[in-house]
């Protein structure tokens, strides 16, 4: 591989500020599971020079036959123990918000905004519509990729268009097309393309009653074990032809408390594997393979999991 001091130092060429540049950045430190190795780099640009300096770095990335791997809020991610080769471009500071009320009421949101932040935010200013996501601990950019789905409600459901940085390291905006999402899927899961914004429709709201909706999904997650140990949530997708919710049907074969080194299937919900402080990602990866593999000795179909293996597996 290119050395990658030398070809990070010639991608900062021209920059009024520099990125913070990490190398050999414990990736534990970047996740809700609070497992994986090293990255090889892990850059973060600032606010202001994120776009230019993101499509310049994917552009020579691509042409060196570096790999780049985005990174969100790490939540929905499982970092391999021999970490990630190449480069991690994490998408943190890239964070604002913008109310438009042309051509109808909307918000545009840097990929890197936390979603539980931009809930929060909204309320603020008075605008509902996206409360169904509180709590959720993933990036804007993330739950526009994974088509996140709370409370019956998906991002699909309210998102009017995103703009990324396509495969020529263009940016293009994307109008929202029903048929390219469905259950935890969207096109961008096909496509090698940065997410850089979205817009959601919004409408005006009262502060209070959406704060009072916030609280209560909240509270849920919380009653449901989401913050008790790290964890990613939910493992596996809810397959509605399963009749039972996922969680349900992993608790009806008592694999509750199973435990793999040291990740344990939540004993209070079926659905949820922790790190009880100890566990390397094998210890995570190799429990939920033996989860799907019971449940489909037992009833024959496929758990699919909503987690993204990540780095040198």
């Amino acid at each position: 591989m290119v050395n990658l001091r030398n070809f990070i130092e010639k991608i900062n060429t021209g920059e009024k500020r520099l990125p913070d540049i990490r190398y050999d950045e414990p990736m534990f430190k970047h996740t809700t599971f609070k497992v994986g190795g090293n990255a090889d780099v892990f850059i973060r640009p600032p606010k202001d020079i994120f776009l230019s300096y993101a499509a310049k770095l994917l552009k020579a990335a691509k042409g060196e036959g570096i790999p780049v791997f985005i990174l969100g809020a790490g939540a929905n991610i499982l970092v391999s123990d021999r970490g990630i080769r190449g480069i991690v471009l994490d998408t943190g500071s890239f964070n604002g918000i913008e109310k438009s009320e042309k051509p109808s009421l909307s918000v545009t949101v840097d990929s890197g905004a936390l979603v539980d932040d931009l809930v929060s935010s909204l309320a603020d200013m008075a605008l509902s519509g996206l409360e169904f996501l509180a709590g959720l601990p993933a990036s804007v950019g993330g739950a526009v990729w994974m088509n996140a789905r709370c409370y019956e409600k998906s991002v699909s459901d309210v998102l009017v268009e995103t703009e990324i940085l396509n495969e020529n390291f263009e940016r293009e905006i994307i109008p929202f097309n029903s048929e390219d999402f469905a259950y935890k899927k969207s096109p961008f899961q096909n496509r090698e393309v940065l997410i850089l914004k979205a817009r959601f429709a919004v409408e005006s709201g009262e502060p209070r009653e959406m704060l009072k909706e916030m609280t209560r999904y909240r509270r849920d997650r919380d009653e449901k074990g989401h913050y008790r140990f790290p964890s990613a949530g939910c493992f596996f997708k809810n397959d509605r032809a399963f009749n039972d919710p996922t969680g349900k049907i992993i608790d009806k074969l008592k694999l509750c408390g199973l435990s793999i080194g040291g990740a344990r299937v939540a004993p209070w919900h079926g659905n949820i594997i922790v790190n009880t402080g100890n566990a390397a990602a094998k210890d995570i990866r190799l429990l939920a393979e033996e989860v799907a593999k019971r449940v489909k000795e037992e009833h024959g179909f496929e758990l699919q999991s909503e987690i993204l293996f990540a780095g040198d597996w």
